[in-house]
């Protein structure tokens, strides 16, 4: 006889246990425990049959894997929890005693410091681990580096995140590793390609937050605490792999002033002093060196005759510039240009496109020097212009400290920035001297323009990175109404709505032939109403009493026997009029071809699958037509087409579904029906563009 088995001995009853035995097996409090969890990436889990992995009658319990509580055994950091448990005792002993001086000498020296560095190293053994786990630390701790200080977010660690979120954004720009940005109402979101590895996070906007008390700090604090151990980890290894110093130089003075990016000065190989970085744009702007001299590094004189022959271009005996197709970087250009693969039919495959180099996306916005507006937001601007290559970026001296120049009438700005509507009825002066005290600077007054100077909204350059390439910028002038801003994470697929592409190439056969007489059927039904005497009558709306009747209760009643005799002597009545035509006997003829003709469209009607209140508005009651119903609408070939279609593919359908199995049928009726609710929402975005184009026109 086999041994008998003790019931919570094996399957789910061991596998699994509850939260409240494993803060007794771990003999910590529950808060600790919380922590500790966070720490080692162990997370509650959910049994098959919880009433068998719970050993008491409570089902509505949390339930952790044995094993993981077992391996939190031996974790170094009880031992920690345990030190600060029996301190928080002592000091609190000595406070009872009235020691209060004894209770600070514990609390500051007596503190035990977590360290989490051998928890990183477990959970993420390879740097590629830690790179696909960044997602979420970037965006939390970028959204306390957005809080405001508070008993809860204590200022230290809100000034820790915000530098290590500035060294990140450091990287990126000197890499050009940022590949997309997206505008939306929670904030602004920003992929970045690490080393292979696509990071995407998201950045608050810069209001005033209001910290609410609905949420438990603790718990995000804990999350805080190890993110920020790991971006510190992450960002060193990414600043070595490159040649800078970590950590880099940090000016406290510039960060008061609200330098934030210009705070963060790098050292390292390949990486200049700013002093001398800045008279190089100098010089660049003035046209002083070109960029091939700077890059190839000649000696003065080669320099000066290589600008004399860069401003006057040779030219070939047809009087085409050699530069357009005789150089010898020509060949090198156009090879270098991105290939795009294209379909080669309706049913292929969407073959994935490749994306633009970190080289063409770092010089996108090289040439140019921009100027933010007072009302533009600075930050995320000053990150995605330098991420492209702009090394020349001012604003107003009110946004903070490290712009490229305040002068807003500079003469070497080529973009500026802009987020006001255009004013009107200004005076005609554009600029006032303002003296200051190193220099005068020009104040340009609200509403005027610099000629010369390109002036965008900040869309623009969002949708220019996202495109990568330099988009049009009459379209995002300032007051214009701007194109939609689309997620470039959205990829069209085939048969769902796809706003980037023309509007007759996504509609069905027939699809904007019906819409146009759907359209011109409703403003017949607005614009026509009753004709009496050959004279069409305005509608007014029916009474209760005209349909409906009421009962001693004062309950109404429809089709009641008041109704129909009242309509039947209307009918009657109008039936015998016969209109002002002389010629009563060409009325008599003409009333009979239209009653052939109507009875020949309601039996076309009936064939092509309309119900009888369609068919039945064709005429009235009289049987006389209706304004325009000798006229046949521009949809109605085209709904019978597309209805005659519709049911012969529905026939062969079901022909087909004959033929296969239940289980496969069951199938085929969900997709079918997730395919059919697909396309009705893309018809209804389609018909919203239609309206919006046609109100347009």
């Amino acid at each position: 006889m086999g041994k008998i088995k003790r019931k919570g001995t094996s399957g789910q009853a061991k596998n699994f246990i509850t939260r409240t035995q494993a803060v007794r097996k771990l003999q910590v409090s529950l808060p600790d425990f919380r922590r500790l969890c966070i720490f080692k990436g162990i997370y509650p889990r959910e049994p098959r049959n919880k009433k068998k992995a719970s050993k008491s009658s409570t089902h509505l319990t949390t339930f952790y894997y044995t094993k993981d509580i077992q391996y939190l055994l031996h974790e170094p950091l009880l031992a920690k929890f345990r030190d600060h448990k029996a301190l928080a005792k002592k000091i609190a002993r000595s406070l009872g005693r009235g020691e209060v001086g004894n209770a600070a000498r514990l609390e500051k020296k007596g503190a035990a410091k977590l360290s989490l560095d051998h928890i990183i190293k477990e959970r993420y053994p390879t740097f590629v681990d830690a790179l696909r786990d960044l997602d979420d630390a970037l965006s939390l701790l970028f959204l306390f580096a957005n809080l405001p200080s508070t008993s809860t977010v204590p200022p230290k660690t809100i000034a820790l995140c915000q530098r290590l979120c500035l060294e990140f954004e450091h990287y990126l720009i000197t890499t050009n590793s940022l590949r997309k940005s997206f505008l939306s109402i929670k904030g602004i979101y920003y992929q970045a390609t690490v080393q292979g590895q696509d990071i995407l996070w998201l950045v608050p906007y810069k209001f005033v937050q209001r910290v609410t008390g609905d949420v438990d700090y603790r718990i995000m604090g804990t999350f805080v605490e190890f993110y920020t151990t790991l971006l510190g980890f992450v960002n060193f290894r990414l600043y070595t792999s490159i040649g800078l110093v970590y950590p880099p130089k940090f000016n406290a003075k510039s960060d008061e002033q609200g330098g934030e990016l210009g705070a963060i000065i790098l050292e390292g190989k390949g990486i200049e002093a700013p002093e001398k970085i800045e008279a190089q744009s100098n010089r660049h702007v003035n046209g002083e060196v070109s960029g091939v001299t700077e890059r190839w590094g000649l000696n003065p004189e080669i320099q000066k005759k290589i600008a004399a022959i860069e401003e006057f271009p040779a030219t070939d005996l047809y009087g085409q510039d050699a530069q357009e197709g005789n150089a010898p970087g020509a060949e090198e250009a156009i090879n270098d240009a991105i290939d795009t693969f294209e379909t080669t039919g309706d049913d292929a495959d969407v073959l994935p496109q490749p994306q633009a180099s970190g080289t063409e996306a770092g010089s996108l916005f090289a040439p140019f020097t921009f100027f933010l507006s007072r009302e533009t937001p600075r930050q995320p601007l000053e990150f995605i212009l330098r991420s492209f290559g702009c090394k020349r970026i001012g604003w107003d001296a009110v946004l903070g400290d490290g712009a490229f120049t305040n002068n807003e009438s500079d003469p070497t700005i080529t973009h500026q920035v802009v987020d006001r509507p255009p004013l009107a009825g200004l005076p005609e002066e554009q600029v006032s001297n303002v003296e200051s005290h190193d220099s005068a600077i020009q104040i340009v007054k609200p509403g005027h323009r610099i000629p010369g100077r390109t002036y965008i909204q900040p869309q623009w350059v969002w949708d220019c990175i996202n495109e990568v390439k330099l988009l049009r910028p009459d379209l995002y002038t300032p007051g214009a109404t701007l194109p939609p801003h689309l997620s470039p994470w959205v990829k069209p697929t085939k048969g769902a709505y796809d706003p980037t592409a023309p509007l007759a190439e996504q509609e069905r056969e027939g699809e904007a032939e019906e819409a146009e007489g759907l359209d011109e059927d409703e403003e017949e039904e607005d614009s026509d109403g009753e004709v009496e005497d050959g004279v069409p009558l305005p509608k007014t709306k029916a009474s209760p009493r005209d349909t409906e009747t009421l009962n001693d209760n004062g309950m109404s009643i429809a089709n009641s026997d008041s109704d129909s005799q009242s309509t039947h002597s209307t009918t009657s009545a109008t039936s015998s009029f016969t209109g002002f035509d002389n010629d009563a006997g060409a009325a008599s003829e003409s009333e009979t071809e239209t009653a052939q003709t109507i009875h020949q469209r309601e039996l076309e009607a009936e064939a092509a699958g309309l119900t009888f209140s369609e068919s039945a508005g064709l005429t009235k009651a009289n049987g006389a037509p209706v304004k325009g119903i000798l006229k046949q609408s521009k949809g109605d070939e085209a709904r019978k087409k597309a209805a005659r279609k519709r049911r012969e593919e529905e026939e062969e359908l079901e022909r087909r579904k004959m033929m296969m199995g239940r289980k496969k049928r069951k199938l085929v009726d969900k997709m079918l029906f997730s395919n059919k609710v697909k396309d009705g929402e893309a018809e209804k975005l389609r018909a919203k563009r239609r309206r919006i184009e046609a109100g347009k026109a």
